[in-house]
C-alpha cells in the first residue's frame, strides 16, 4: 500500500514538473488569454490514521476533524500546480483511553486534470475530476504523552471530484492518502514508532468549494476541445469575413473605412469614396450628374440645388448602422454632412429624418430601434448648426425589401434615409 502511494504521488510529480514545459513547446489547445488559471480550495471532513496507534488507543472510524486550504495554478487545462496547509484532530474513540493530538501540514502538489486528459466535455459539462500529488512538510503536537513536537515530512496523493455550480464555483468531493516519513511518535502521542523510514498513514475524506479567480468567463478547468474548436471557428469566420468585399469597390471589409461606397466610383486604398472637394459627392458620380444635369449658373464643381434634392430624395445618401446598433458608422457619417451642408444652403428646405431597421428580431422592438436610428442621426445634425424644428423623426421600422438571410443584404437596410421639402 506505501509504495502504491508514493509511487503514484511521484508519477503526478514528474506530471506536474513538465507541464509548464508542455505548455510551452507545444502548442496549446486554447489560446491561454480566453480562461482563468488561479483557484482557492476550501475543504471540510474527517480523517483515519491507520498506521503507528500506541496499542490500546484508536480513534472513529470517520474522525472529525480534517481541513484544508490551497491555492492552484493551472498552466494549461490539463496540467497545475497547487500549495495547500492541512489541520488534523486526533481523539479517542469510546470505550478507549483518553488522548488529543494535532497534525499540521504544508504540501506542494502537481495536478493533473483528468476530466480534460479524457475528454469530459464530449458528455457532460459540470462534472470533473483532479488527482494530485506531492510532498511536503508536517507535525504532531500533543499536551499530553510524549508533550511536544514531532517533525516529519510526508507525500501526499489524492483524488478530488467536482460538480460545477457555475463559472466562478464548483463542489469537490476528495480522498486524500498521506505517507509520512521519519514520524518519531504515534499519532496518539503516547509511545514512539517503529524505526522504519515511512510509518504514519493517514486518510482524509473531505467535502468543500473551490472558487475561480480571474476576468475571463471560465477557468482552466472546464475548457475543453470543444472551446478550441469554437475559438478556431471564431477566427476562421473573422478572416472569412474580413476578407469579403461587400461593396465591391476592391479593398477587402477588414480594411475598408467606408463599407458602402456607391459601387463604380474611384476609392482611395481605405475603401473611401474620392471626395476632392469634401462636397459629400464622390468624384466620379458629380462628374457624372455634371454632364446628365444642366447648371443653371453654378460655378465649375458644384451641384444645382434641384440636383441635390434629387439625390437626397432619391435614396444615394443614406447613414447606416452596425446590427443592433443606434449610432452611425464612422464611415456613413458623411451621408449627414451632405444634408446639413444641403439645409445651411436653403434656409427654407426642411428634412423627413427616415429610420429602418433589418428583419431580424421583434417587429416592435425593430420599431423603436428605427426611431433610435433616426433620432441619433437628427442630433448629429441639430449638433451641426440645424434648427430641430426643421428636423422630422419618422420611424419606418423593418425594410423587408431585401432577404433576411443574407448578412449583406441586412446591412444595406439598416439606415436612415432622408427627404427634403
Amino acid at each position: 500500500m506505501k509504495k502504491k502511494l508514493c509511487s503514484l504521488s511521484f508519477l503526478i510529480l514528474a506530471f506536474s514538473a513538465s507541464a509548464q514545459n508542455m505548455t510551452t513547446t507545444t502548442t496549446p489547445t486554447v489560446d491561454q488569454s480566453q480562461y482563468n488559471k488561479w483557484s482557492i480550495e476550501l475543504n471540510g471532513g474527517v480523517n483515519k490514521p491507520t498506521r503507528t496507534m500506541t496499542p490500546g488507543y484508536s480513534t472513529s472510524t470517520l474522525n472529525p476533524f480534517h481541513a484544508d486550504l490551497g491555492v492552484r495554478y493551472m498552466f494549461s487545462p490539463k496540467f497545475g500546480v497547487k500549495l495547500d496547509v492541512g489541520y488534523d484532530q486526533f481523539t479517542e474513540r469510546d470505550d478507549t483511553p483518553d488522548f488529543e493530538s494535532r497534525y499540521v501540514r504544508a504540501s506542494i502538489q502537481g495536478v493533473v486534470n483528468i476530466g480534460r486528459a479524457l475528454n469530459f466535455e464530449t458528455w457532460t459539462n459540470t462534472i470533473g475530476v483532479l488527482a494530485h500529488g506531492g510532498f511536503g512538510v508536517s507535525q504532531i503536537s500533543t499536551e499530553t504523552g510524549f508533550g511536544g513536537q514531532d517533525y516529519m515530512g510526508h507525500g501526499i496523493v489524492g483524488l478530488t471530484g467536482q460538480v460545477k455550480l457555475s463559472n466562478r464555483v464548483a463542489l469537490t468531493g476528495d480522498l486524500t492518502g498521506i505517507v509520512n516519513a521519519k514520524q518519531n511518535w504515534n499519532f496518539d502521542g503516547m509511545g514512539s514508532t517503529s524505526s522504519g523510514t515511512f510509518d504514519g498513514v493517514l486518510l482524509n475524506a473531505s467535502v468543500g468549494l473551490t472558487f475561480y479567480l480571474g476576468k475571463n468567463e471560465k477557468h482552466a478547468d472546464w475548457v475543453g476541445e470543444e472551446d478550441r474548436i469554437t475559438e478556431l471557428e471564431k477566427r476562421v469566420d473573422l478572416v472569412e469575413t474580413g476578407l469579403l468585399d461587400t461593396d465591391k469597390d476592391g479593398v477587402a471589409d477588414l480594411y475598408d473605412l467606408e463599407p458602402n461606397s456607391i459601387a463604380g466610383v474611384a476609392v482611395n486604398t481605405k475603401g473611401q469614396s474620392i471626395d476632392t472637394n469634401q462636397n459629400g459627392v464622390p468624384d466620379e458620380l458629380e462628374s457624372y450628374l455634371d454632364k446628365t444635369y444642366e447648371k443653371k449658373g453654378a460655378g465649375s464643381g458644384s451641384l444645382t440645388n434641384s440636383t441635390v434634392e434629387e439625390l437626397i430624395n432619391g435614396g444615394y445618401v443614406n447613414v447606416y448602422f452596425d446590427f443592433n446598433s443606434s449610432k452611425p458608422t464612422n464611415a456613413s457619417l458623411s451621408g449627414v454632412d451632405f444634408l446639413v451642408k444641403y439645409l445651411k444652403n436653403n434656409p427654407g428646405k426642411s428634412a423627413d429624418i427616415i429610420g429602418y431597421a433589418d428583419e431580424i428580431g421583434n417587429s416592435n422592438y425593430n420599431t423603436e430601434l428605427s426611431r433610435k436610428r433616426a433620432e441619433a442621426v437628427k442630433k448629429v445634425a441639430t449638433n451641426a448648426g440645424i434648427d430641430a424644428s426643421r428636423l422630422n423623426v419618422i420611424a419606418n421600422g423593418e425594410d423587408t425589401s431585401v432577404n433576411k438571410n443574407s448578412k449583406e443584404a441586412r446591412q444595406i437596410v439598416r439606415r436612415v434615409t432622408f427627404q427634403v421639402k
